[in-house]
């Protein structure tokens, strides 16, 4: 019975992690061709349907931590998803203000770059018990150093879009409620995201200690991994 709950876990996951792989990769394809032509103003109307999809997804992942199906820790797991969520569904998709402007380029490939290379990884290991050398290199050495340039640029960019979509959310009173009203309750999502521009402050300082830490395990050990 454990053997095959085993197979099922790896039949799950080598699925899971490879219908991953190609929506990013559908997603970086997508964003480089429209960046050649017709431009940047055009890459988010291109690749909405795509990135919906491999983002909102990505949910599962808290439940696998939950219930154990990988080992990653629900405390860096679940800021990572929520942050990817509410950029993708509460701001990119609900302001279409904003969905011209060049930082969304910016954001996409740096999401793409660490996501193509993660799931092909865990994908081929699941499938195979293994990794060849170049996914190992590539997941734990190129990931665990290239994030020095993909964490600032993600980040920076996740910052600067809820900053441009501000003036949008105050004007517009989306997902806001207010006075007066029967429930005498108000509640602004201008300040909610003014709040989530804060909350940036302490949350990146400890994701990125974490992925240090990772770093140097990998780097140190990487036979072990």
């Amino acid at each position: 019975m454990a053997a095959f709950l085993s197979l099922l876990r790896r039949l799950y996951l080598t699925t899971y992690n490879w219908i991953l792989f190609a929506g990013w990769f559908q997603v970086l394809f997508l964003t480089l061709k429209t960046l050649k032509e017709p431009g940047h103003a055009h890459v988010y109307s291109n690749i909405q349907k795509p990135l919906l999809f491999a983002q909102t997804a990505a949910l599962l992942e808290i439940l696998h931590c939950i219930v154990g199906l990988v080992r990653s820790p629900v405390s860096t797991t679940v800021p990572q998803i929520s942050s990817r969520l509410y950029m993708v569904w509460g701001i990119l998709y609900s302001f279409p203000e904003v969905q011209t402007h060049p930082l969304i380029s910016s954001l996409v490939i740096s999401w793409c770059i660490a996501e193509i290379v993660r799931y092909a990884f865990y994908g081929t290991k699941e499938a195979f018990g293994s990794a060849p050398y170049l996914l190992l290199w590539l997941s734990y050495k190129c990931r665990y150093s290239t994030f020095f340039v993909l964490y600032p640029t993600g980040i920076a960019s996740e910052i600067g879009m809820i900053y441009i979509a501000l003036p949008f959310m105050k004007e517009s009173g989306l997902y806001s409620v207010r006075m007066p009203n029967k429930w005498n309750f108000s509640f602004s999502y201008f300040y909610v995201a003014i709040g989530v521009i804060a909350v940036y402050v302490p949350g990146v300082p400890h994701l990125y200690n974490h992925m240090l830490r990772q770093r140097k395990k990998t780097l140190s050990k990487p036979k072990e991994e």
